[in-house]
């Protein structure tokens, strides 16, 4: 399976028509960085430009994320938007529908196309749509339970934030990174650390952050988090200002952040702080690049999101631009024993 780079999702601001061409063209070229092959870059053109299409001309306040998949194995393209929502959804996924007198062949042709389709959408509120593409022989996508956006501040090229998921027999750990500051010395920090937990993700919580710390001595530091996800139950231990929290589709619950201190710098011994995760849970990771005023009293339309639309509806609504912004959001591994 080809891992996926540690790299920022690339976002396009659907604010005009003209961003459907951008779309395309960026689904393509990351297509090309997955090494998908034969006809599925051109197909991830054609889904990236429906997507962008409708967005541009029947919502408000739209995005396209587009990404290699957290796990590997392919990419999704994910658009986001606050406009009227699908009123007749089974309707629109017809092949060949469209709502307005153009050659777009709508949702129908992105869900011929594409692996596997998510859609959730609100009368009202908006809606979020995920494509994924995965290689041939690439585990199908309904198994990664994972979504996860990062991006830069504005006006800077590269993200002092990152972030990795790694499935390790029944457990499923995850790290998110923030480089003290912007750019990229920020970013070198936080790539360091992900480097770092690539070696061994399945070591003891302590030992992997230990590690990262001292993989991080000759850079400027970074706040980082460490999830680690059972059946039934998680594990969170992290230094510095990266949150954890526990969403269900009644409640939020279990928010945590790191102990004081930036790895690389100054590190007290990890704690690791143990919570139960209800089947159905979803563990959310993120930096305060995202506004953590989101989880006060999220909608209940926001509760009911599958990982990988949460993420990208977090990212969508709740990011603050001026700082570089990263969200996990994932669930335990349905791997068996």
């Amino acid at each position: 399976m080809t891992l996926p780079e540690a790299s920022p999702t690339a976002h396009i601001a659907v604010d005009h028509y003209s961003a459907v061409h951008l779309a395309a063209e960026t689904a393509r070229a990351v297509a090309g960085r997955c090494r998908l092959p034969g006809a599925l870059p051109d197909q991830a053109a054609v889904i990236a430009s429906e997507l962008a299409s409708n967005v541009a001309k029947h919502a408000t306040s739209g995005s396209l994320f587009v990404q290699p998949l957290p796990l590997g194995g392919g990419m999704e393209i994910v658009a986001a938007d606050h406009g009227p929502g699908i009123g007749e959804l089974q309707q629109c996924l017809a092949d060949g529908y469209t709502t307005s007198n153009t050659l777009g062949a709508g949702l129908g042709a992105v869900k011929r196309i594409a692996t596997a389709l998510t859609i959730r959408t609100q009368p009202g509120a908006g809606t979020l749509v995920c494509a994924r593409l995965t290689e041939p022989d690439a585990t199908p996508p309904a198994g990664q339970e994972v979504g996860a956006v990062c991006l830069p501040a504005d006006r800077e090229e590269t993200s002092g934030d990152a972030c990795a998921v790694v499935d390790h027999g029944t457990a499923r750990t995850a790290v998110v990174v923030d480089g003290l500051g912007h750019g990229p010395h920020a970013a070198e920090a936080a790539h360091a650390a992900v480097r770092s937990f690539h070696r061994a993700p399945d070591l003891p919580l302590p030992e992997l952050l230990t590690a990262i710390h001292r993989a991080l001595r000759r850079t400027r530091g970074a706040a980082v988090g460490l999830l680690r996800l059972h059946p039934g139950r998680a594990e969170y231990t992290g230094i510095g200002n990266v949150r954890v929290l526990m969403l269900t589709p009644l409640e939020v619950g279990h928010r945590l952040t790191g102990q004081p201190g930036i790895a690389g710098l100054n590190m007290t011994a990890p704690q690791v702080r143990a919570f139960p995760l209800p089947p159905g849970a979803t563990a959310v990771l993120h930096s305060d690049g995202i506004d953590q005023r989101w989880a006060r009293s999220p909608s209940p339309f926001v509760h009911r999101l599958p990982p990988h639309l949460l993420a990208a509806s977090l990212a969508h609504s709740h990011r603050l631009s001026r700082d570089d912004a990263t969200v996990l959001a994932a669930r335990p591994s349905q791997r068996l024993p």
